[in-house]
């Protein structure tokens, strides 16, 4: 018996010789040598198998398994996976003649007479073969052969599973089963028709969990929200995004937080200019007033008021629209402003100051006179002051913050003086400052 060694794998096969060597019989003797692997059994009278696994001290080395088979042993790697075949018959008694009564067949072996020809014989179909049992027996022409299953490949006797993985059949994962093989993908693709390959999977169409924007990725997918959303830890969902609480300057008046937006709203009185400015609705224009045909409208911020269209009082005399004057004919004219004009302005509350608010201009000029202007009345907390700009115009400026709502009522007088014509004459102009809420 000679060991055979190859890289990891050592198998050790046995030679079987062809013929037991024997001398010539005597009369009274037998036959009692058998091949290498086998021992004479006086017992059965036969020789029978060496298990040299039992017999023989360390017969496989290392990590090697030793398998025990007819006539010899094989050394293979304890992974091995080896489907054990069944006890042949005993051998031949050396020295045994044929003492069967069968025919005498002149046919060479493995074929039958058949009338005056030869036939071959199916061993196969007869049962007349040695194949083990997970093998295959194909008849061939005088013989026959043992075939493996798929899968397995042939040691000696023995059929040993072939590991398929070592081949690299699998795109990604390959896990070996005795005879066979499966492929596994990673997570995000699935088995191709062909078994072995691994295309990617579109989760989106499968129902991914994503709340609002599936996309599809090689090997994965990833979740996206709709604008004013944003994707939560779970990377999943999406959640309201409150544009209000990042800024107070989104909106001039107000921010209202909605469902994936936002909106700017305005106080009573004005109308959202463009999306986040507010504007002051001029309710004389667009017709939204209370005014009688008497009264006249003026538009303030963020409403309106109504004011006598006739505003003259004794001694004054109405001459043209919101323009009072006081005739020289008059005893109670001689210590008042020759003429009243009223007019109406509005400003916001906490308004930065000093702040200009109204300018002054002289409607007439005569020659040689001198214009001074002063606030004859309605500023008793002196929240106002007059800046004169040059002889026939002045600045009327707001000196301290005000809050509203609230209304002054402002006689703003100008004094002409011609010291040639020793001439000294005044107008007034009434001027109603409304001071609105502040409404941002």
């Amino acid at each position: 018996m000679w060991p055979v060694c190859a890289s990891f794998l050592c198998v050790c096969f046995s030679v079987l010789l062809h013929q037991a060597i024997s001398q010539p019989p005597t009369e009274s003797d037998t036959y009692t040598e058998c091949t290498d692997g086998y021992h004479w059994d006086p017992q059965t009278q036969h020789c029978k198998d060496i298990n040299e696994c039992e017999t023989i001290p360390e017969a496989c080395k290392g990590e090697m398994k030793c398998f025990n088979h007819y006539g010899g042993y094989l050394c293979l790697p304890r992974s091995a996976s080896v489907i054990p075949a069944p006890d042949p018959p005993n051998q031949i008694p050396a020295g045994v003649g044929n003492t069967s009564s069968e025919p005498y067949n002149s046919c060479p072996s493995g074929y039958e007479a058949d009338g005056d020809s030869c036939v071959d014989v199916d061993e196969c179909e007869r049962d007349e073969h040695d194949c083990q049992p997970s093998q295959e027996c194909i008849n061939t022409e005088g013989s026959f052969t043992c075939q493996c299953p798929n899968g397995y490949r042939k040691v000696g006797t023995e059929c040993i599973d072939i590991d398929e993985c070592r081949y690299r059949y699998c795109q990604h994962r390959c896990v070996n089963v005795p005879g066979s093989f499966s492929c596994q993908c990673e997570p995000g693709f699935q088995l191709a028709g062909n078994n072995r390959s691994c295309i990617d999977v579109d989760e989106c169409s499968m129902g991914a969990p994503c709340s609002q924007r599936c996309y599809n990725t090689y090997g994965t997918f990833t979740c996206r929200c709709e604008q004013g959303y944003e994707l939560g830890p779970d990377g999943f969902t999406c959640k309201d995004i409150d544009e209000c609480s990042f800024s107070s300057y989104l909106c001039q008046h107000q921010c209202v937080n909605e469902p994936g937006k936002f909106s700017c709203v305005c106080p009573e009185g004005y109308q959202l200019l463009g999306t986040r400015l507010c504007q002051d609705i001029n309710e004389c224009e667009t017709g939204a007033h209370q005014c009688t045909d008497s009264q006249t409208c003026v538009n303030i911020h963020g409403g309106h008021h109504c004011f006598d269209t006739n505003r003259c009082q004794e001694p004054y005399v109405q001459v043209s629209n919101n323009r009072c004057v006081c005739p020289v004919s008059k005893t109670g004219c001689q210590d008042l402003p020759f003429s009243i004009v009223y007019r109406y302005m509005s400003i916001t509350s906490e308004r930065s100051v000093p702040s200009d608010i109204f300018q002054i201009q002289a409607t007439s000029v005569f020659p040689g006179a001198y214009n001074t202007f002063r606030i004859r009345s309605g500023d008793d907390n002196g929240d106002f002051y007059i800046r004169q700009i040059n002889n026939i115009s002045a600045m009327l400026v707001l000196a301290r913050s005000v809050t509203g709502p609230k209304e002054y009522v402002l006689d703003l007088e100008m004094v002409s003086v011609n010291p040639l014509m020793s001439y000294q004459t005044s107008s007034a102009l009434r001027l109603s400052v409304y001071v609105g809420p502040h409404p941002f």
